[in-house]
């Protein structure tokens, strides 16, 4: 009995040192992963972050030179860039089709340099065949229509000078029309504040492209240096910047601060066409429903 009443009182220790190792091991084999995971979560908080750059992040500039189509001053150091660059040439001058088909040899994109009636200039800065307030609708069509078929492997247009036409909604309008049906785009050289271009681009599917910022408003080079700089800081900030500049009279300083500036902008910034901005960032691809000669 008494033997019988040590063996049922040691039953319940026994139950209970077991329970107890059980517990320790279970505390044991639980806890090295759990330290193990927050080691690793420590270590993984410590890792630096990658972030993968998008393309939206590219910072992109189109340069614009105006005023090709007559042997100026600075055509053949502004084609011979070692970088894309776009070329608007005037229609109906003596080296009109030779400079556009020069751009499209080397890589560049050509676009016609439209003349268009400005607010305040002398008539015979137009040169031929200018689109004025006065033209009827039809004699604007035809005007833009023959601009066209004079400048080869034109992909755009842009406005000379025209601060008077680009706010105009009935010229615009028709200029637009016309230039979407020949797979056109058009770029606002945005010589008045109030143009009409961007809005009646948008209205009609058309990018609304414009100009940022003039190069040579001023004909010396720590000015258009200037103004280079600040459209590489504007392309930085906002991922893309075009920017005109001209052949002529400012032709060799904007040629030569060009080069200057690409050189020492090129690992920071992407010089680009302005048909490449035209597809990438606006997404507009060439949709003529008419026929164009100027290939």
């Amino acid at each position: 009995m008494k033997k019988a009443e040590r063996t049922g009182a040691s039953s319940p220790w026994t139950i209970r040192i077991s329970l107890m190792l059980v517990c320790m091991l279970v505390i044991v084999y639980a806890g090295g992963p759990m330290i193990c995971s927050a080691r690793s979560l420590a270590a993984e908080e410590t890792q630096p972050t990658v972030i993968p750059q998008s393309k939206t992040q590219h910072k992109r500039m189109a340069i614009i030179i105006d005023d090709a189509g007559n042997d100026m001053k600075g055509t053949a150091e502004i084609l011979n860039m070692p970088v894309k660059l776009t070329l608007a040439v005037m229609p109906f001058l003596p080296t009109t089709k030779k400079d556009a088909a020069a751009a499209h040899e080397k890589g560049m994109d050509a676009i016609v340099h439209m003349p268009m009636e400005p607010k305040v200039g002398r008539p015979e800065w137009l040169g031929p065949g200018a689109i004025t307030s006065n033209l009827t609708d039809k004699e604007v069509r035809e005007r833009v229509e023959k601009a066209i078929d004079d400048v080869p492997y034109a992909i755009g247009m842009n406005n000379h000078m025209g601060s008077k036409i680009t706010s105009d909604k009935r010229i615009m309008s028709i200029v637009l029309d016309v230039c979407r049906e020949r797979g056109l785009f058009f770029v606002d050289s945005r010589t008045n504040f109030r143009s009409v271009v961007g809005e009646l681009a948008v209205s009609k599917n058309m990018p609304p492209v414009g100009n940022d910022i003039f190069l040579d408003d001023r004909n010396s080079k720590p000015h258009i240096r200037q103004q280079m700089d600040l459209a590489a800081k504007r392309a930085l900030e906002k991922n893309m910047c075009v920017v005109i500049g001209h052949v002529g009279q400012t032709g060799l300083n904007t040629s030569s601060v060009v080069r200057e500036s690409v050189t020492r902008l090129q690992d920071q910034i992407e010089f680009v066409g302005i048909g490449d901005l035209v597809r990438e960032v606006w997404h507009w691809h060439a949709a003529p429903t008419l026929p164009t000669n100027n290939k």
